[in-house]
């Protein structure tokens, strides 16, 4: 049902509670997410974005309970993914030929996913459309995160609607910021950043100086996904210029698979040299077999140093250690150091390839890793935590 968000503003989106993944099976959405779309009535009326495929049918059922259809004079896509247009088709079936603000970038996308030549109105940063008493101000947005995003600005009731920036996946009965647990909020706010926006962070910092170069007064930022920003708005733009900045925090990460527990019994006791350097440091040990991807990213993103560990199987790692350093590879992280070790029995490769992968990833691979012949003895663990507490010193 629709949602009041200011007079002349409603949320017409959708919440959906079931979803797990998002990007296919790329993304964990633990909480859910929604899929937010925005009508704006003045002296023209006009929908920004719609909501995904699925829902397309149960959205336009809904938007027509709260306006006769044909009255939308135009449609605004500040992005094409298929989260964001998937009910265009359903809805032009209804309303032919409204005009479609856009990027051009993104009509590309639209009519490479849809194949339909729709009534596309191509507009760049500093465009303005008239609504009557309000005018609505286009920003592109290139990478945040595909080529044809952008924002757009709501004057009068001094709207940003952020498109994927700003958002979170995460589904609630309450619309605003203010109104949800603050915990949840942030913990979905740095896994969206950390795993969708990083690689693009010198442009989030580039395009939110940008924004405000503008001085545009902003009373509220809508994103795509999550909640509206109600409540201090710019505490969460503040937020992004952080972790645009090569964030970390006070904070280790130490990633491994085992096959016979030799591996997790040398991350235990790194992990024990590192606590006794630095009782201050918060510590996080994950088994990449075991754990969500997507979570595991999070805790890269906040930590000042990684350590990735594996034994040498077939000559390699183990496909979860792989899996997860090709996805950190494509992400950038900037300003991190690192190391690498594992268990090995004959030929002992997976050190060396761990701390290759980590250089290309842009890590500081801060020494040669540590090898783990077997099983560790006491000899060998004593210098794994010998390993952890050198780590740790690094950081002093």
């Amino acid at each position: 049902m629709p949602i009041k968000v200011t007079e002349n503003v409603s949320w017409v989106g959708k919440v959906d509670w079931e979803l797990r993944t998002f990007h296919g099976e790329e993304y964990s959405t633990h909480k859910g997410s929604t899929y937010n779309a925005y009508l704006v009535k003045d002296e023209k009326t006009v929908l920004i974005d719609t909501v995904w495929g699925p829902f397309a049918k149960e959205f336009v059922a809904n938007l027509a309970k709260e306006i006769d259809l044909k009255q939308i004079d135009y449609i605004i896509m500040n992005h094409g993914e298929p989260d964001h247009s998937g009910a265009l088709p359903e809805l032009l079936r209804v309303i032919p030929g409204t005009p479609i603000y856009c990027t051009a970038n993104a009509v590309k996308s639209l009519r490479g996913q849809y194949h339909e030549d729709w009534n596309f109105q191509v507009v760049k940063t500093g465009d303005k459309l008239n609504l009557g008493s309000r005018e609505i101000t286009f920003v592109e947005a290139p990478m945040l995160h595909w080529p044809d995003s952008m924002f757009c600005y709501l004057s009068g009731d001094n709207i940003l609607f952020s498109n994927d920036a700003f958002g979170q996946h995460y589904a609630t009965e309450f619309l605003f910021n203010d109104l949800v647990d603050q915990n949840e909020l942030y913990v979905e706010a740095i896994k969206y950043y950390a795993n969708i926006l990083t690689p693009f962070s010198k442009l989030v910092d580039k395009k939110i100086k940008d924004v405000l170069a503008l001085n545009l007064p902003v009373a509220m930022i809508c994103p795509s996904h999550g909640v509206i920003w109600r409540e201090n708005p710019l505490q969460i733009v503040t937020q992004y210029q952080q972790w645009a900045g090569n964030y970390q925090e006070n904070q280790v990460t130490i990633l491994y698979d085992t096959m016979w527990d030799g591996t997790r019994k040398s991350a235990e006791a790194i992990v024990e040299g590192i606590k006794a350097a630095d009782p201050e440091v918060s510590l996080k040990l994950y088994n990449t077999a075991r754990a969500d991807k997507n979570d595991i990213i999070t805790e890269v993103f906040r930590s000042k140093g990684i350590l990735v560990g594996s034994p040498t199987v077939n000559r390699g790692i183990l496909s979860s250690l792989a899996g997860i350093l090709e996805e950190i590879k494509g992400l950038g992280f900037k300003n991190k150091k690192a190391a690498a070790f594992g268990t090995y029995g004959w030929s002992g490769e997976s050190v060396k390839i761990i701390s290759s992968n980590l250089a290309e990833a842009g890590f500081e691979v801060v020494n040669d890793g540590l090898k783990v012949l077997w099983n560790p003895d006491q000899d060998s663990r004593e210098s794994c935590v010998g390993f952890g507490r050198e780590f740790a010193k690094l950081f002093k």
